[in-house]
């Protein structure tokens, strides 16, 4: 399988809206034209003000044909987007200086205006748009707290995360030698339940990105206590139990070591009648070093394609960019949060 082919195919089927908050900047804008000229999305908007956007499409010379711009300082939905956030925010405090968050409605509105990241936000909680990417200009951090601000986390879940899909080119893995890698880039040190909200999360995204019944291993440096007592096993263990009793339909396993999840034979030695054996197609890594340093070994010892990080957990997709990205990176960005928007009735 072709994974990105895979993901603008369903993109383009499903036709499911696009946001893209940083609506000025020059690759954003080139991706914008694209799709719109692959036809993976309808329809998609870029924030921003008019003659703005207009001037960078001319010097990049690209058509703006098909593409809707906002200007959240004069869009008709302002007022009901700060009516919104005013509800969602009202009573926090600014933690530095104590004062409310957001002490009015025209507060709120002002800072819809000021930030485009929660604008684009709040069109996707509001069903303006199916998705939303961003990350060319804006760091991760300021992503996820527009996100968990205003859209939230999934229905059972507390916690946000993140998944690679990685294409190994060795069908002999995972699903046509694809697999979802969890969490490799958002959650440092995460508890027994921040673990199982990733296990079914991650579930979740194998599902949706590759179309395949998940198989989830969870992984630690101990196989069924060998690692004694010591407090990372403990954590992954009582991981393991909680995603058991969130999804209890769910096809998973742990703790393993990555030989016992991965190798039949070392399977059959280390975890014996192991529900996953020779099935796993999504791996949990018990944190982010872990995580991190697992994708980037697979991606260059075994020469595969990671694609990500791709957002999980929250109730509506949203996804972050490299700042280094190029427009075709951003192209495929779109497609795979496209995707997880899901197929309209």
């Amino acid at each position: 399988m072709n994974f990105v082919e895979e993901m603008k195919r369903k993109a383009k089927e499903y036709q499911n809206s696009l946001v893209l908050p940083e609506g000025t900047e020059e690759r954003t804008v080139v991706a914008a034209a694209k799709i719109v000229a692959e036809k993976l999305a309808s329809p998609v908007t870029l924030l921003g003000k008019k003659e703005d956007v207009e001037k960078v499409a001319k010097a990049k010379n690209v058509s703006l044909d098909g593409i809707t711009i906002i200007d959240p300082a004069a869009s008709e939905w302002l007022d009901d987007f700060g009516k919104e956030y005013f509800k969602l925010r009202e009573g926090k405090v600014n933690k530095k200086t104590g004062a409310p968050e957001v002490p009015d409605v025209q507060s709120a509105k002002d800072f819809m205006v000021k930030d485009p990241l929660s604008f684009g936000a709040m069109m996707v909680r509001m069903g303006k748009a199916d998705a939303m990417v961003s990350g060319a200009l804006s760091a991760t951090a300021d992503l996820l707290r527009a996100g968990l601000k205003v859209i939230g986390t999934a229905p059972g879940s507390k916690t946000a995360s993140s998944c690679f899909v990685m294409d190994t080119h060795d069908a002999s893995w995972g699903h046509e030698g694809l697999m979802i890698f969890s969490d490799c880039a958002v959650v440092p040190e995460p508890t027994s339940e921040q673990l199982a909200d990733i296990a079914v999360a991650a579930a979740k995204s194998c599902r949706d990105l590759l179309g395949a019944e998940p198989a989830v291993a969870m992984l630690s440096f101990s196989t069924k206590g060998s690692g004694g007592k010591a407090a990372p096993v403990l954590t992954v263990q009582e991981g393991v139990k909680l995603a058991h009793e969130k999804a209890p339909d769910l096809l998973l396993d742990g703790e393993l070591q990555a030989d016992a999840a991965l190798i039949p034979s070392v399977t059959d030695k280390k975890a014996p009648g192991s529900p996953v054996r020779g099935k796993v197609n999504t791996i949990i890594f018990p944190n982010l070093n872990a995580g991190n340093i697992g994708y980037k070994l697979v991606q260059r010892l075994a020469h595969a394609d990671a694609y990500g990080p791709v957002l999980q957990g929250f109730a509506k997709p949203i996804s972050d960019l490299s700042r280094g990205c190029s427009s075709d990176d951003i192209v495929v960005t779109c497609a795979i949060t496209l995707v997880q928007a899901g197929k309209k009735c």
